[in-house]
């Protein structure tokens, strides 16, 4: 890389740039398949910018943690917010939860963006009683579905604003919020989800046969807006399937109630069909947090001849905390429908995340599907 860097003429070339050219290129994450290269244009920049930044209350001089990897659009996207707002970026190599409370402390953060992930293991970590996190106004955190309970301990401790973004590469981060004011901790309806639309974003919710949903009923998300990425690089094809039109679709699963409010049920793919009824594994996952003993979790489907696909739990407990697969079915049978109860439950010590803290559910399918064509039965 230096080489070739070397060899380039230190003068600017003054290439006249337009709205429409590509800006940087992010890959998505990849927990489904192979990643793929969005093509962020300068026009999605420039309309996503002015809008967010005020919500993050980002500005001249505020102290913001850039904790995210750079290859993402939560690291990298976040860190140009700060830029363009005058916020001073406090950028970290990776994410030491002790280490990141010590620079909330020492360097008085205001903002910061955290995934679920990190939320979990700040809040489990030993210092967070003993650090002083007065000066923090608001954590934004988004990239993954956050159980209600998890959500709840955290409102508990940090003294300051909540804000959930959704939003995906391909639209240049975020699209819907839900600001502090909808972090109701005894609003658990409310806690699952993930806001409303952004200004200049439209959402549909769309059915297998192509047709817009009802209000209430679980389909694709479909979005329109500025933010929309140009394309996937040099992949024409997944192209046209994201992009029809002017909506991308997102392949995460959802629904909007009669306010507007989008609920996030999970990545499309990762459905789970069993005995014909469609289960979204972060609804039961959400359920069992909420368990004193499970530290984190998992759900995947896993073959069954009788029905299809069996709902599997994968569990981290808590250090020196006993609980039995039997508990923890029982305990979620009192939250959830029996259709979505696991018929099994793995306990682990650790869970594997991609960089970005969501859970790599294809390593954890790995062992159950075996040479199998397809992820489905």
């Amino acid at each position: 890389f230096d080489d070739w860097r070397d060899r380039q003429s230190s003068i600017d070339p003054g290439l006249p740039v337009k709205p429409g050219d590509t800006a940087v290129q992010f890959y998505t994450s990849g927990t489904t398949g192979l990643p793929k290269g969005a093509e962020l244009t300068n026009a999605n920049f420039a309309w996503m910018l002015p809008l967010w930044t005020e919500t993050w209350l980002l500005g001249p001089g505020v102290p913001n943690l850039v904790c995210l990897p750079m290859f993402h659009i939560g690291g990298a996207g976040w860190g140009v917010a700060g830029l363009f707002s005058g916020a001073t970026n406090h950028v970290v190599r990776e994410f030491v939860p002790a280490e990141i409370l010590r620079i909330v402390e020492s360097e008085r953060l205001q903002v910061m963006l955290l995934v679920p992930a990190m939320i979990l293991f700040l809040v489990q970590a030993p210092q967070i009683h003993e650090t002083d996190l007065s000066s923090l106004r608001l954590i934004v955190y988004g990239a993954a579905p956050i159980p209600a309970e998890l959500l709840r301990q955290a409102l508990e401790i940090f003294p300051c604003g909540f804000q959930q973004v959704y939003g995906l590469t391909e639209t240049t981060g975020g699209i819907t919020l839900l600001p502090p004011h909808d972090h109701d901790p005894g609003d658990t309806r409310k806690l699952l989800s993930c806001g409303y639309a952004q200004k200049g974003v439209e959402l549909r919710i769309v059915g297998e046969d192509g047709r817009d949903m009802p209000v209430g009923a679980v389909g694709e998300i479909a979005v329109r807006t500025p933010q929309i990425m140009g394309g996937y690089w040099r992949l024409p094809e997944a192209t046209e399937r994201a992009i029809q039109g002017d909506w991308f679709f997102t392949g995460d699963a959802g629904y909007l109630d009669d306010k507007g409010y989008l609920y996030i049920y999970d990545r499309v793919k990762d459905m789970i069909v069993s005995g014909g009824e469609n289960i979204y594994p972060a609804e039961v996952e959400s359920a069992l947090f909420g368990h004193p003993a499970v530290a984190d979790v998992a759900v995947i489907g896993v073959p069954d001849e009788r029905w299809g696909e069996a709902v599997k739990a994968i569990v981290v407990k808590k250090p020196d905390v006993e609980v039995t697969a039997g508990a923890l079915i029982t305990w979620a049978r009192e939250r959830i429908a029996g259709y979505k109860l696991p018929k099994s439950v793995d306990f682990v010590d650790a869970l594997p995340r991609n960089p970005t803290g969501k859970i790599l559910k294809r390593e954890l399918r790995k062992p159950y599907w075996g040479d199998r064509q397809r992820l489905v039965n």
